[in-house]
């Protein structure tokens, strides 16, 4: 099974850069030929270019929801992830809405999509580091992609 495990963010927006930091522990991990590890700072329609192709979908990125606490992290389906305010500006279509659009265009997508989040503190300020609460949270949430890769 082709797998594509996503990291998305900005790399100079604090806890924005979550998903990207996952994807470097990751990728120190995992060698083997079926598994393709990206960063991304794309959303909406522009995911369709990244996951075309690919049977399994793991997506990593940073959220904010109410009353949510930093660091937390969530593991949801494809129809929740957009109920969550995502950190990226959401110009265009939504996920489940560029989904739905390539599969009425006939595109190639992954049947199996997952969606790690972790509940973001800052996303404003600029910087290249996560505030202490949601760096902790980095090696967990690669422990859990890591499981869900392995099947376990």
């Amino acid at each position: 099974m082709k797998t594509l495990v996503l990291g998305l963010g900005n790399p100079i927006l604090s806890d924005d850069s979550v998903g990207l930091r996952v994807i470097d522990q990751l990728k120190a991990r995992f060698n083997e030929l079926d598994v393709v590890f990206v960063q991304s700072s794309a959303s909406g329609i522009r995911l369709l270019e990244e996951i075309i192709g690919y049977d399994r979908l793991i997506i990593i990125d940073a959220v904010q929801t109410r009353g949510g606490r930093a660091g937390k992290i969530y593991r949801i389906d494809p129809k929740d992830f957009d109920s969550a305010r995502r950190t990226a500006p959401s110009h265009g279509l939504s996920f489940t809405g560029a989904l739905e659009l390539g599969k009425r265009l006939g595109l190639s997508l992954p049947q199996q999509i997952t969606i790690f989040a972790i509940e973001a503190k800052d996303v404003s300020t600029f910087s290249e580091q996560c505030t202490p609460e949601v760096e902790k949270a980095i090696p967990v949430c690669a422990e859990m992609v890591a499981q869900e890769l392995r099947g376990s």
